[in-house]
């Protein structure tokens, strides 16, 4: 098939606004499932549409043959919202080129990346008839929202879907044209507290400093978890962590520098962390506690001279090989409980984790998976972990017994999850190629 038969595929799976996490959706969601049945079809394949409690999952598997490895590629049809849609240039569910960049809500995250590897197998089925490989897609529309309904799914479809190696693209490029095996991602736990005072807001002139203020409890409590070196404080926080290996740190001093690329990608005015790593060490390597929602009290315009009756907080901790999300969370709730004052009652929520991946990027599966990058790339591949969390990952460890080679085409400028998110043409071509490349590779290595 030509580029523009490509593009043109991949514009009509991207018009489907399959957001899966806004009801209003649930529609387009599960018509974005059936346009995948429809493409495996048209691949003279006969995939399966399996309904969940939530969205569907859509299995798809060519020949089987004993004497073949067999490769489950892994994806998710399901995209985040498009809020705030002001901030868009063009329609998010009308794919716009403009110059090597094609806008449109899920480009990147994810279905130009395994629509990719859907095109690469078609491609060799057509040239070859066969592919070296036994493959099994397995392409899911809940990861946006924490893909709830996927490990029961993997537990109740076991055998069906025994593999020797998991693929997956919803990962990130160190910048274009350096191919990056992503090894590992951290892991994360999350949770909100809310800090309850008086029974209603109270006038601050009339009780000011005769009761606390659950605002600034809250304020106090969010600043307890970091020492001025940017060291959380939390009790036995860092007890599982484990040191970054030699050749990492090597590894990743060797990359463009990423102090300078943090800063121009976030806009910061200057770099924050833990003292004695790098920006890239503190985003792969090291363990995070951050606040991700604040709010009590007057928020209208002017002034509002009161106490707030309450005040709340969300958190994220994101998690490093070795730590236990569940113990992690045991330990924040007992950080907030213990220094919530007397005067303020706490109530801490916990909310959904999972653990960080790692593998062996230097076995034969992540081998292959950097030969398949050179070639593809012409560059030698740089291996990265990631700050990011896809806690399924974790899950084909446990369930399936294998690991996962994350072979991300995302672009560091791709703003996936805000409005503009775009995808190149270059990256989408490379995809094809890459997958054609991989599934060669590891039919010589397992």
């Amino acid at each position: 098939m030509s580029q523009q038969s490509h593009l043109n595929e991949f514009f009509e799976f991207l018009r489907f606004p399959s957001i899966s996490t806004d009801s209003q959706h649930k529609d387009a969601v599960d018509s974005c499932a059936d346009w995948l049945l429809a493409k495996f079809r048209k691949m003279g394949w006969q995939p399966e549409k399996h309904p969940t409690p939530g969205h569907p999952i859509i299995v798809a598997r060519g020949e089987t043959k004993a004497d073949r490895p067999t490769v489950l590629i892994y994806g998710h049809y399901d995209v985040q919202p498009v809020d705030p849609v002001e901030e868009w240039d063009s329609p998010p569910f009308e794919p716009t080129i403009k110059g090597d960049k094609i806008f449109c809500r899920g480009a990147t995250d994810n279905k130009g990346q395994h629509f990719a590897h859907i095109l690469g197998v078609e491609e060799t089925l057509r040239e070859h008839g066969d592919l070296p490989v036994n493959v099994i897609f397995l392409i899911e529309g809940e990861e946006e929202v924490g893909s709830p309904n996927l490990p029961p799914f993997l537990e109740q479809h076991r055998e069906e879907l025994s593999c020797d190696i998991c693929a997956v693209s919803d990962t990130g490029m160190i910048g274009p044209g350096i191919p990056t095996l992503t090894y590992g991602l951290r892991g994360v736990a999350c949770l909100e507290f809310t800090v309850r005072g008086p029974k209603m807001d109270l006038h601050s002139g009339v009780y000011g400093g005769a009761v606390a203020n659950p605002a600034q409890v809250v304020a106090e409590l969010v600043a307890s978890m970091h020492d001025p070196d940017g060291r959380i404080t939390i009790t036995e926080f860092y007890d599982q962590v484990l040191p970054l290996e030699k050749w990492e740190r090597e590894m990743w001093a060797g990359l463009p520098d990423g102090d300078a690329s943090t800063l121009a990608e976030t806009g910061v005015p200057a770099l924050f962390g833990e003292a004695g790593y790098t920006a890239l060490e503190h985003r792969w390597g090291r363990p995070t506690a951050e606040v991700n929602g604040i709010g009590g009290g007057y928020q209208g315009e002017g002034s509002k001279t009161v106490i707030p009756r309450e005040a709340m907080a969300k958190l994220s901790f994101r998690l490093v090989p070795d730590q236990d999300p569940t113990a992690i969370l045991q330990l924040a709730q007992r950080h907030l409980e213990k220094h919530c004052p007397e005067g303020c009652r706490i109530e801490v929520e916990l909310g959904h984790s999972g653990p960080a991946y790692i593998m062996d990027p230097h076995s034969p599966p992540g081998k292959a998976a950097q030969n398949a990058l050179q070639k593809t790339f012409s560059s030698e591949p740089r291996l990265i972990r990631e700050g990011g969390s896809i806690p399924i990952i974790q899950s084909f460890k446990d369930i399936l017994g294998v690991d996962t080679i994350l072979l991300g085409l995302a672009l560091p400028d791709c703003q996936i999850h805000a409005p503009n998110e775009s995808f190149t043409i270059t990256n989408f071509e490379a995809g094809i190629r890459l997958n054609r490349a991989l599934l060669e590779e590891l039919a010589e290595s397992i």
